[in-house]
């Protein structure tokens, strides 16, 4: 018997037909899934068959599944043929449906054997990727599990994604990531079936990459006095003999890291900062410059003057053998060079700029930065390429066919006038904001908050954009900006588990989106990423309650909830009341925890929780415990404005010491 479980509005039949518990823990969620009966079980004995395309692919999910099964699953030809074949799993580009589109495929598991087809290489990819979430999550186990029962269940899928740019970027600059590093990222983007990786190489705080032409850009540029920032030198080993603190990448480790990503079908998308954010290209090669220089690579956050001069024609001459050598590195069609946070005043400063200005008959600064940008884009367009700019190159008017990654706005205006565009606002996107608004209980870094289920919310298509101008958003990304993020188990900590629900927003059908089903898988995801040794935040909030307009008034009130069983021992609590929707938020004026109905510990502070929060983290300190007590919660609040407001109430225990 078939078990339907299709995407919403078929999803909620589903689950009157089987329970949520057996329902595969798929991230991002496929856009048709039948469950069937039965399962595959994997066993010494399988046996995998590729044709000649798919060959690469096969040995990479060879490698996975050995690794955790100890199996040395032979991989065996099979060109002729896309018949299934009695235990074996067989990946296939014959006999497809083509209008899956280049990312899409099939995965029919039956008892006997498996099948992914596909009409291209990356939708077989991604269908491998399927199979091993099939599997239970010790697979992504890097050692031998003895004793495991590798089945996955039945099924039948076909999958495409709803976006063509399903990113994610990382900010080497600030801090240097090495090869292995980077490399160790993309494996999880592949996981989630991601294909851009956006590699922010040059900015202020450090060049990474190796341009032959201009040693002293990787001589100079990459190193810094120290690690700054405020960050613990000891939280790195990314020094230099010297001890300066930098690196980069060498153009062989360059062609590695596109290749290890070509072969997971993600392309890398290199990003060179121009005309600002430039200090430790100047500090190299002050002469292209406005003012001459010298210029110092900071060591603490901001936006400086390190501007390009456009007056001078070296500086052009300078940026183009330099993106010549980028583009010998990167096939990617795209070219990222930046385009954010000029610091025009260093322009209107500057005589030369000003005549240019005059000769080119431009207006402002505004419109010089734009006619900048224009020439960049000639270059790149003349080799066959295409620039993607920040939300900022739309000022002084937009280059013809410049892409616009927009983080501040501008977007939807870009896709109306017929431009490309790539969605990563802040409020969505930023994964180097914190996952709390305890910021006692997150890692030192920004103060702005971006929750797990806030990302899960995003929606790429700005609202009022309406066919065929929602066309030209070719998707989003996530952005990872590491001021403050300098070892890798930082890094993990802010990337995961937000990934997965960015992942799910990029591929999946907008109208699937069920944030307590993703809550379900994700807590199977949380085993993978435990077995890969990958570093996530684990959220230990304990759900307390909630409220409701009725509860409200516009003057001070005292909400009340039933803590019992949830009060583990002495230590302290600490609690955050969450809005959630509404059109009045919550002035916060104390809260209390009694037990037997005895006020046991007070925080009393003026907080505010709404779209904008202050304060909204209450610490009660609990100094002894009883067992057998009963215990609540007491909130002495008011509607600011209105009373139209919804939230949650939930702590985190942190034990006495």
């Amino acid at each position: 018997m078939k078990k339907l479980f299709t995407i919403l509005p078929i999803l909620f039949l589903a689950a009157t037909v089987f329970s949520a518990a057996n329902q595969p823990a798929l991230i991002p969620l496929p856009q048709k899934i039948e469950r069937l009966d039965g399962a595959f079980v994997l066993t010494p004995q399988t046996r995998i068959y590729a044709d000649w395309a798919s060959r690469q692919t096969a040995k990479l999910l060879a490698l996975r599944l050995r690794q955790a099964t100890g199996y040395q699953l032979k991989i065996s030809r099979k060109i002729f043929s896309s018949a299934p074949v009695a235990n074996g799993i067989l990946l296939t580009t014959k006999n497809t449906n083509t209008s899956l589109g280049a990312e899409g495929y099939e995965l029919t598991v039956t008892t006997n054997s498996v099948v992914i087809r596909a009409p291209a290489q990356a939708g077989v990819f991604y269908g491998s990727q399927t199979l091993l979430q099939l599997l239970p999550p010790e697979i992504f186990s890097t050692n031998v599990v003895a004793n495991a029962n590798w089945q996955m269940p039945c099924v039948q899928i076909e999958d495409w994604p709803r976006f063509k740019w399903r990113g994610m970027m990382l900010d080497v600059s600030r801090h240097f990531y090495n090869k292995l590093e980077v490399e160790r990222l993309l494996d999880q983007m592949a996981r989630f079936k991601l294909n851009r990786f956006h590699w922010h190489l040059v900015d202020d705080h450090g060049w990474r990459i190796e341009i032959k032409k201009y040693p002293k850009l990787t001589e100079v540029g990459a190193w810094r006095s120290g690690v700054g920032f405020n960050i613990d030198p000891k939280s790195t080993t990314a020094y230099g003999p010297d001890g300066r603190y930098g690196g980069f990448y060498t153009q062989a480790d360059i062609r590695e890291v596109v290749a290890y990503a070509a072969a997971r079908h993600i392309t890398i998308v290199p990003e060179i900062e121009m005309p600002g954010h430039s200090l430790a290209a100047l500090a190299a090669y002050p002469q292209y410059g406005c003012t001459g220089g010298p210029y110092t690579i900071p060591v603490s956050g901001g936006v400086f003057n390190g501007i390009y001069n456009p007056a001078n024609e070296e500086t052009f001459r300078f940026l183009e053998n330099i993106l010549t050598e980028v583009f010998q590195l990167f096939p990617s069609r795209y070219i990222h060079i930046g385009g954010d946070e000029v610091r025009k005043e260093t322009w209107k400063n500057s005589p030369e700029c000003q005549a240019l200005m005059k000769r080119e008959a431009l207006k402002n600064e505004e419109e010089l930065q734009s006619w900048f940008i224009r020439r960049i884009e000639k270059f790149v367009n003349a080799h066959d390429h295409a620039l993607i700019g920040w939300s900022e190159i739309l000022q002084g008017g937009l280059a013809k066919s410049a892409v616009v990654m927009d983080w501040i706005g501008g977007g939807k205006e870009a896709a109306a006038a017929g431009h490309n565009v790539i969605m990563t606002p802040t409020d969505f996107c930023y994964f180097d904001y914190c996952q709390s608004l305890d910021r006692s209980l997150e890692p030192h870094g920004f103060a702005a908050y971006l929750p797990l289920r806030k990302v899960y919310s995003f929606e790429p298509v700005p609202v009022g954009l309406t066919p065929p101008n929602d066309s030209y958003v070719l998707g989003g990304q996530a952005n990872v900006w590491t001021e403050y993020i300098a070892a890798t188990t930082h890094l993990e900590y802010m990337i995961f588990p937000r990934l997965d629900a960015l992942a799910e927003v990029v591929w999946s059908p907008k109208d699937s989106r069920n944030w307590e089903d993703f809550q379900r898988r994700l807590k199977v995801d949380e085993q993978r990423l435990d077995e890969l040794g990958v570093n996530h935040r684990h959220d230990n909030t304990v759900k307390l309650g909630e409220w409701t307009p009725s509860q409200l008034s516009t003057t001070n009130v005292t909400m009340e909830w039933d803590v019992t069983g949830k009060v583990k021992g002495p230590g302290q609590y600490h609690v955050t009341l969450n809005y959630d929707h509404g059109d009045n938020g919550l002035t916060i004026v104390s809260l209390a925890l009694l037990e037997n109905g005895h006020e046991m510990a007070r925080d009393t502070h003026a907080g505010f929780t709404g779209v904008e929060q202050r304060k909204p983290v209450y610490v009660l300190d609990l100094p002894a415990f009883k067992q057998d007590a009963h215990y609540s919660l007491q909130a002495n609040v008011r509607g600011e404005g209105g009373t139209d407001s919804y939230g949650s109430v939930g702590w985190v225990f942190v034990p006495s010491k």
